[in-house]
């Protein structure tokens, strides 16, 4: 049985593809078309799922959309009456969205494809039961509380649920206009971060504020018979757009959220590119505080109705690393699964499971145990790139390979990691990756002055062998998609200098070899050479999706002052003679750190 998952005309389109019940191919739009948080139609995801399992449309059983505007429409009528300025254009935006639901028609036009030849069953599924599902049944429990939460999806920022077996029992809701989403999202406007995906640059900013608001956020958004509640008065009135808009060109645009009422009580909102002040940091860090306050009272309550210790977590807000870090000090929940594409991308993947599990009441067998589910590339794919970018490179066998790259990282050089089939979610988990040494104090400048020219707050991510994380890290829950932080212990600080925040914590990767052999592989030569479990992992990009061909990959190491590239078997490395060295200390002092 295939099934084919979408999430379509919404922030990071995608697709997936489900073959019995085992998620095959996923992978987001934005990095086959290069352009990123794409929010149209996925149609090359969608050619490229197909390619994956060597399957034409007419072989699809079930296309599943993570989507249903038919979903709480009473809640949304009884919003426009509320509001009669608003009732034209809900009614424009309905019209528009069930034009976007003619899938048979939108697939023909992407795939060139006579629609008489489809033979799928269509399925919408409401786009927070999806997030859900993308958890739970990407998950190895029979059971779980489930819970998603995001600025906005079919009229619902917040989603509780009991998971059992194959089927999700909604238990509660939190409708729009209160959104915790939509609270992160307008103080980080308020803040010049008015981009879409900008939240988490604000919770790296965090830490380096201090309580002076925190009081006065509390009065934005507030706990209320188990859910939240906003006071509205700090917010523009809620469109028919639910806050966000995808334009004719898929970009995802945002509507302006703060009133007139933040700028009263905070002054002139900052605009973007200019200097952060104490008052920007000190509103992130009142941001996150009051963030935090509210998931674990959302938590709490999950867990008396649902009282499990294992907790099944998506949606945009899921990818708060930080609250999720502190789950276990703030709750009864022992266990979470949350999975790599937390975000609106992996919709795609919820709804074509739900329609396996739920809809057609199939039995579970699959876990995703790996975030390796985008395309590969041949070796002789790569050459071929290589020699046609004209660059001098060598052919290694593995083990060569592994400690030629450990050394350049020993050395203090950065290196361009690519490897394997491409990640699903926003994290580069050691296969589109740029690598470098956690322990050199100025590596985090380099990087952002050779290649990655982000904001000086933000940091870099520890990737870690998980079989040390309980050495360097306060906890020991396993974090193999980069969506926890943690506290890194007193005396490893100083030997994690470059990935240890300001707060003195590190968004982790932890890493098996069951999980990934050659990036595990990779930090245990590292480690023998410098006693180090831990290298310095970022995503293999420059202001760009991340790259996903060995084109992207090359062309981004040629661009760029990166030193060494790592590519299938094959190593570049650029002349050092024009290049800056990094400090003073040498090979052997570095190993002493």
């Amino acid at each position: 049985m295939l099934i084919l998952g979408l999430n379509m005309f919404h922030a990071d389109a995608s697709a997936a593809i489900v073959l019995d019940g085992e998620v095959k191919f996923a992978i987001a739009e934005e990095r086959l078309n290069r352009h990123k948080h794409f929010g149209g139609f996925p149609s090359l995801a969608v050619k490229a799922c197909l390619d994956a399992v060597g399957a034409k449309i007419s072989a699809v059983d079930h296309v599943a959309v993570g989507q249903d505007s038919d979903a709480n429409l009473a809640k949304k009528v009884q919003y426009a009456l509320a509001n009669p300025a608003k009732i034209l254009n809900f009614i424009r935006l309905r019209r528009r969205k069930e034009a976007m639901r003619d899938v048979r028609s939108l697939l023909a036009k992407a795939l060139d494809v006579d629609p008489a030849k489809f033979h799928f069953q269509e399925h919408h599924l409401e786009h927070h039961i999806a997030h859900i599902a993308s958890a739970y049944y990407c998950s190895p429990w029979e059971k779980a509380a489930g819970f998603s939460y995001d600025g906005s999806g079919d009229f619902v920022s917040t989603m509780m649920a009991r998971c059992e077996g194959s089927e999700i029992e909604v238990l509660d809701r939190v409708f729009l206009p209160h959104s915790l989403g939509s609270v992160y999202t307008m103080i980080c406007e308020f803040i010049g971060y008015s981009t879409y995906g900008d939240e988490g640059k604000v919770m790296g900013l965090a830490p380096y504020g201090k309580e002076t608001y925190c009081d006065e956020i509390r009065k934005i958004v507030a706990p209320k018979n188990g859910g939240l509640q906003l006071d509205l008065s700090f917010f523009k009135p809620l469109g028919s757009n639910q806050g966000m808009q995808v334009l004719p060109d898929g970009t995802v645009k945002l509507a302006r959220h703060f009133s007139d009422r933040m700028e009263k009580l905070f002054g002139e909102p900052r605009r973007p590119h200019t200097e952060i002040t104490q008052r920007d940091m000190d509103l992130a860090f009142a941001l996150q505080h009051r963030f935090e306050e509210i998931v674990f009272h959302l938590l709490n309550q999950l867990h008396s109705r649902v009282p499990l210790e294992d907790l099944a977590m998506a949606g945009g807000c899921a990818l708060n690393s930080v609250a999720n870090g502190k789950v276990f000090d703030h709750t009864p929940f022992r266990r979470t699964y949350i999975q790599p594409a937390a975000g609106d991308e992996g919709l795609a993947i919820g709804a074509a499971l739900h329609t396996y599990h739920s809809v057609l009441k199939q039995p579970r067998r699959y876990e995703m145990k790996n975030s390796y589910l985008g395309p590969e590339f041949s070796e002789s794919r790569i050459q071929s790139a290589l020699q046609s970018a004209g660059l001098q490179y060598r052919k290694l066998e593995n083990a060569a390979l592994l400690d030629a790259v450990a050394d350049e990282i020993a050395a203090g050089n950065v290196i361009g990691w690519f490897q394997g089939r491409m990640e699903w979610g926003p994290r580069a988990l050691g296969n589109r990756s740029i690598v470098a040494h956690p322990g050199l104090p100025n590596m985090k400048d380099v990087l952002n002055a050779r290649i990655k020219h982000r904001e000086w707050f933000r940091p870099f991510a520890p990737s870690i062998m998980a079989d040390h994380q309980h050495e360097y890290f306060e906890h020991d829950h396993p974090s193999p998609f980069m969506l926890h932080v943690y506290k890194i212990r007193p005396e490893k600080r100083r030997e994690l200098c470059a990935v240890n925040h300001v707060d003195d914590t590190g968004r982790l990767q932890s890493v098996t070899r069951e999980e990934n052999p050659m990036y595990y592989d990779l930090i245990l030569a590292f480690h023998r050479k410098t006693g180090i479990p831990v290298i310095l992992n970022t995503s293999f990009n420059e202001n760009e999706p991340i790259v996903c061909t060995p084109e992207e990959a090359i062309d981004c190491f040629q661009r760029t002052r990166m030193d060494v590239l790592a590519i299938g078997p094959f190593m570049a490395v650029k002349s050092r003679g024009n290049e800056e060295t990094l400090a003073a200390s040498s090979i052997s002092e570095r190993r002493k750190v």
